[in-house]
């Protein structure tokens, strides 16, 4: 049994009109679309306003005539000014509201032929927006040389998807922006890929805090900029692009950077100062390392973002900033908010549309892509064409992705072997010889940090000597933790309760300095010396 077919449209105060007999060869397009021989119509919502109650009356008794099996129901719908937007747009809102739409039975066209330009965009917009689920209805006169009072129709589906040459077009359009983001990189990781593709669609559909995780180097800030380039191409934004490291933000200075101050507000503001926020306005803000944050700027960030509204140091006056935030971070953010040394409002607001960027070691094979793509830049940068030779470009493929490439600097650390290996390149080509020079350079880098970084290795070997140089990775890094954990502590019961806590919940006798004790009695250490060489 097929669907009802139900229009609904308003009458048309001068089109409609005709009270002589006459009016039927007037075209009238009310009445023209139940005239239509291919268009049944079995239900008309007819919105009118009170004043033209008697065109209303003419013209459903003439759709008696032509159209018996067409049920009328009247809606007096009334505005004070039907070429107001806001009021005709809420009128039509809380129509479609209240109506019973039932589409798994009844398929519906509105009629936007009749009444204002208004009202007929009102009507499209909220068509576009499903809030009528509805199809387009269009009725013209016919031509001179063919007169006929019913005239003609057309039917509009703004559902874009059935229109496979538009759909077609929108498709290449998307690959071309997700394309973009990656700068045009041939990427191969499947699961980047597919991030990057729901972020060209988060980033041209919504203006919602986007959260970049990943470790330094993943390209963050580079991503984030990329996403803004895209969404002013889209003209989704007509300001600038504002980015801050919020790592070197600290106390007044850092309410100042963000939010501006006025002078006087502190020692040393003799000016008035804008802020990052204001300069946002209209564009992007980037947070990068936002878990850096302290509380103050993280309360008064929260109110910015929700409200786009705030107050200059030192200021009674608020200040508004529309703008899109974008943070980064390298830090576990959930494990910062659960210590309290994050907002977890402020997550919950900003963790709307989360994006974990992989490191490069996790994508191995967009290493020879990423190669490309930075030689590209080198020769943007200096003019310079620098080629691989294929015995060079073959070993350099090889090594970074052995297991000695860390990449514990992800792309930056790509980015500066091939600026290095470009200027050692004589003739413009990279040899193996300049490959493996490079890379006993990165891996000694990586070394050194992997052994518990130069913190970690000047911790030990101020209490180990040149000891400390022979103990393997795993040990140097436990026991960096230990002294550390003992260096702050007052006794050594003390500093076993802290590193034991867990496991000694499993024994019915804990001796938790004794233990320590043991630990470090292994590397002819004890509690007193390490407290002793701290002082």
């Amino acid at each position: 049994m097929g669907h009802d077919t139900v229009v609904i449209g308003m009458l048309g105060s001068t089109l409609d009109r005709g009270f002589s007999a006459q009016r039927w060869t007037y075209w009238r397009p009310t009445v023209a679309l139940c005239q239509q021989e291919d268009l049944r119509v079995d239900r008309l919502e007819l919105l009118y306003s009170r004043e033209h109650g008697r065109i209303a009356d003419t013209v459903i008794g003439d759709l008696g005539v032509v159209s018996p099996e067409t049920k009328v129901v009247r809606h007096v719908f009334e505005v004070s000014n039907p070429w107001d937007f806001e009021e005709v747009y809420a009128a039509f809102y809380d129509f479609a509201r209240a109506y019973p739409f039932d589409p798994e039975h009844e398929d519906y066209l509105v009629h936007i032929t009749t009444g204002t330009h208004v009202m007929q965009i009102c009507l499209f917009l909220l068509i576009e927006s499903r809030h009528i689920p509805a199809r387009i209805l269009q009725t013209n006169p016919s031509g001179r040389r063919a007169w006929n009072p019913a005239g003609t129709y057309g039917i509009i589906d703004l559902d874009l998807s059935r229109y496979d040459r538009l759909a077609e077009r929108f498709r290449r359009q998307a690959e071309g922006d997700a394309n973009f983001l990656k700068c045009g990189i041939a990427t191969r990781n499947a699961a980047f890929n597919a991030m990057i593709e729901r972020m060209e669609k988060v980033g041209t559909e919504s203006a919602e805090p986007i959260l970049l995780m990943g470790p330094t180097g993943a390209g963050k800030s580079r991503l984030a900029r990329l996403v803004y380039e895209l969404r002013r191409r889209r003209r989704l934004v007509s300001g600038d692009f504002v980015e801050v490291n919020c790592a070197t933000l600290r106390g007044d200075a850092a309410i100042s950077a963000l939010f501006g101050h006025r002078r006087g507000a502190f020692t040393g503001a003799v000016t008035d100062r804008t802020g990052l926020l204001r300069q946002a306005d209209g564009g992007v803000l980037f947070l990068d390392e936002v878990g850096e944050l302290g509380p103050d700027e993280q309360a008064m960030l929260l109110r910015a973002v929700e409200e786009k509204r705030f107050y200059p140091l030192g200021s009674d006056t608020e200040m508004h900033s529309d703008f899109q935030l974008i943070c980064g971070t390298n830090r576990p953010l959930e494990e910062l908010a659960a210590r309290g040394a994050f907002r977890e409002d402020l997550l919950a607001r900003i963790n709307l549309w989360t994006f974990r960027l992989p490191g490069l070691a996790e994508r191995p094979e967009d290493i020879e892509p990423n190669l490309e793509y930075e030689l590209e830049r080198v020769a943007e940068k200096t003019g310079r064409q620098v080629r691989f030779n294929r015995e060079a470009r073959e070993l350099f493929l090889s090594l970074s992705m052995s297991s000695e490439a860390s990449w514990r600097g992800n792309f930056r650390d790509l980015s500066a072997m091939v600026t290095r290996m470009s200027v050692l390149a004589g003739g413009g080509r990279i040899g193996t010889d300049i490959v493996r020079e490079e890379w006993e350079r990165m891996t000694e880098s990586w070394r050194r940090l992997e052994n518990g970084s130069d913190q970690d290795g000047m911790l030990l070997k101020s209490v180990l000597g040149e000891a400390a140089a022979e103990l393997d990775l795993f040990d140097a890094a436990q026991l960096a933790c230990v002294v550390r954990v003992c260096r702050r502590t007052r006794s050594l019961s003390e500093a076993g309760r802290l590193l034991f806590a867990r496991s000694r919940e499993r024994k019915q006798h804990a001796n938790d300095a004794d233990r320590l004790r043991k630990y470090l009695a292994k590397f002819g250490l004890d509690w007193e010396s390490l407290r002793e060489k701290r002082s």
